[in-house]
């Protein structure tokens, strides 16, 4: 895509606005930044600091998206459900709007950065596009809709040089660093398998698609919304909450709180490429998620950690009570099994503790070796400000993101009864052909990659 007016001029004016604002070595040997706080109050930012925004999605969770932007110029919103950003309107009012994303990038050259908070399926496309034109990116998690999708956005913005963030903000809590800085201090030694499980779907799955055709709203641009997805015709049962459960449009129970349950193994134990996925499932359809999965990845040794298995439930599913957890004691979301004992945390990493809770009592605390975080989204900012990386940013969420998704992939194998074998450096599976098939999509005309 042609780069915008601000860097054609650059070879004029010396420096961009937006390559002024990332040089942090340069600002620090010329001059001492005072603090914030000093100069005018918590949450005070100079209008000197401030980024100029552009909100795409601002409805659902796209509403808190924006409104995490309150300390930054927020200039553009953008939404095909004028309805659904209503609130996010009124919040800014002075931004311009838009109905169509790439109607806002082309106008919108002033824009240093944007949050991405639309269904699943428009996140890379939307994201690679302001990625193109050196805008930093804020995607909602899951990152992608694919797995070649992950990998295109990771190429992406390192070629480009962008700071990026996906939004799985368990990762930015005390909680996430408890887990990391315990399992490295040998808390339960040497991890060999961990659990995962969520209450979702909590929307419909495993249904067939609708066939009344009811009338379109006239707030909504429904060929916007399908974007990159096949067409069909516009129905509640997709807009606006339940499309996380169709196949074209959402990644299921896995691909939405996969990125927060499964992050934190991930991180703590410093995984890559799974080289080996199954999974099994309740009943579905070629139009939606079943309605409960179980998948289980296993992961090679690295950098002298020994093999990890991990096994995800949904729908109801749980995985076999340990045998020390306490009568009546809840079960989190995630226990990892070490060769010296267990830990359990809940969502988003919260609440890690050591079971049974006699070992949490005689813990003792190692020190704390992890940078704390301002936030996920203020963390992200500050990257953008300093020149620095956030700690999710598409180098690593990527990954993640593409482990969730083969196993999207698996379940859909699952009538193969066959162990895929995955080669993560080349991203393919090397046992089964038609499962490479599921790796991507095809694309509209107009919405390729």
């Amino acid at each position: 895509m042609v780069k915008n007016e601000e860097s054609k001029n650059e070879s004029k004016n010396g420096i961009t606005r937006r390559s002024f604002i990332g040089r942090t070595a340069m600002a620090t040997a010329a001059f001492t930044i005072l603090p914030r706080h000093v100069l005018g109050g918590k949450g005070f930012v100079a209008p000197s600091d401030k980024l100029n925004i552009a909100c795409i999605g601002i409805g659902g969770k796209g509403e808190t998206d924006a409104e995490a932007m309150e300390n930054e110029n927020v200039v553009a919103l953008c939404d095909v459900d004028e309805i659904r950003g209503a609130k996010t309107r009124e919040k800014y009012p002075n931004a311009r709007f838009y109905d169509d994303f790439r109607v806002l990038l082309d106008k919108e050259k002033n824009v240093d950065a944007l949050t991405i908070s639309t269904p699943d399926h428009t996140h890379a496309i939307i994201a690679l596009s302001a990625i193109q034109l050196g805008k930093h990116v804020y995607v909602q998690k899951p990152l992608t809709h694919t797995v070649y999708e992950a990998r295109k956005l990771a190429e992406a913005a390192k070629r480009y040089n962008v700071v990026t963030q996906m939004g799985n903000q368990g990762h930015a809590g005390e909680g996430a660093r408890l887990v990391n800085e315990w399992i490295a201090d040998g808390a339960i030694g040497d991890v060999k398998e961990v659990h995962t499980w969520t209450n979702r779907p909590i929307w419909p799955q495993g249904i067939e698609k609708p066939e009344e055709i009811p009338s379109l709203p006239n707030f909504l641009n429904w060929n916007l919304w399908l974007g990159p997805a096949p067409y069909r015709d516009y129905h509640p049962a997709y807009h606006p909450f339940s499309w996380r459960g169709w196949w074209d449009f959402g990644t299921g129970a896995l691909g939405d709180m996969g990125a927060h349950i499964l992050d934190q193994p991930f991180w703590a134990l410093n995984l890559d490429f799974p080289d080996t996925i199954q999974a099994s499932s309740s009943e579905f359809n070629d139009q939606t998620y079943p309605v409960s999965s179980i998948v289980t990845w296993t992961f090679p040794e690295k950098d002298g950690r020994a093999p990890v298995k991990i096994v995800w439930y949904d729908g109801g599913l749980l995985p076999p009570r340990p045998e020390d957890l306490e009568p009546g004691r809840k079960l989190g979301a995630c226990i990892y099994y070490g060769t010296e004992g267990k830990l359990m945390h809940d969502n988003y990493g919260d609440s890690p503790r050591l079971i049974p809770e006699t070992a949490m009592q005689d813990f003792d605390m190692p020190e704390k070796t992890i940078p704390r975080s301002p936030g996920i989204y203020e963390e992200w900012l500050e990257a953008i400000k300093n020149g620095t990386k956030s700690t999710t940013d598409f180098e690593y969420s990527a990954k993640l993101t593409e482990t969730m998704l083969l196993g999207n992939v698996a379940i859909k194998m699952k009538e193969k009864n066959t162990i895929l074998e995955y080669d993560g450096k080349k991203g393919e599976f090397t046992n089964m052909d038609e499962a490479n098939e599921l790796l991507t999509k095809k694309y509209p005309k107009g919405w390729e990659m």
